[in-house]
């Protein structure tokens, strides 16, 4: 029977056993902050692509919102434009069947034996010259348009007598105030309007 000594020192096996452990668990622990690392950078990567793709998301539909609003504001001109034109159409409907009005409350409110010769129109202002049989014709013409609806304060401007045809006939000028809209008192319209009445 043989028996062996082991001459070596112990010490020296532990601490050449504990050099490998350690070298063991550096490259293990360098690994693993590999592994993380590699881990960490693939999660941020990610996150960084899901962050960009959403921003490029957005970035469309705000671009998709701004041609809206263009679409939009344009339509608001639009019907900005129609509605004035609407407006004008109203007015100028409203205007037309005022003059129509006019002309026939002009013919309803003279009394017999007075005729006109001239009718002008300066803003709301109208002018009557016309020839009456006698002033008393003059005066019923007048308080005539002031009870109509469509005239408001007639003013007598001129009046002259004299005797043609051997007939006392009175010439006349008056002033009334034209309503587009029955007894309603409104400010001076644009424009002036003449005419001759036989």
């Amino acid at each position: 029977m043989t028996t062996r000594i082991n001459l070596l020192d112990w010490r020296k096996e532990r601490r050449e056993r504990r050099k490998k452990e350690f070298a063991a668990m550096m490259g293990l622990g360098v690994v693993a902050a590999g592994l993380a690392l590699l881990a960490s950078w693939t999660a941020v990567d990610g996150q960084l692509s899901y962050q960009q793709a959403r921003n490029e998301y957005l970035r469309t539909q705000i671009k998709e919102m701004d041609q809206q609003i263009k679409e939009i504001q344009e339509l608001e001109r639009v019907k900005t434009n129609l509605l004035a034109r609407m407006h004008v159409i109203e007015e100028l409907q409203a205007s037309r069947s005022a003059s129509v009005h006019f002309f026939d409350e002009i013919v309803n409110t003279l009394p017999e034996g007075v005729n006109l010769t001239n009718l002008k129109q300066q803003g709301s202002q109208v002018t009557l010259d016309g020839i009456a049989e006698s002033n008393g014709r003059i005066s019923t013409y007048m308080k005539n348009l002031d009870a109509s609806p469509w005239f408001q304060n007639p003013k007598l401007i001129v009046i002259k007598t004299g005797d043609k045809d051997k007939r006392r006939k009175a010439e006349f000028k008056l002033q009334v105030t034209r309503l587009t809209t029955p007894g309603k008192s409104e400010g001076s319209a644009d424009g002036t309007d003449e005419g001759v009445v036989e």
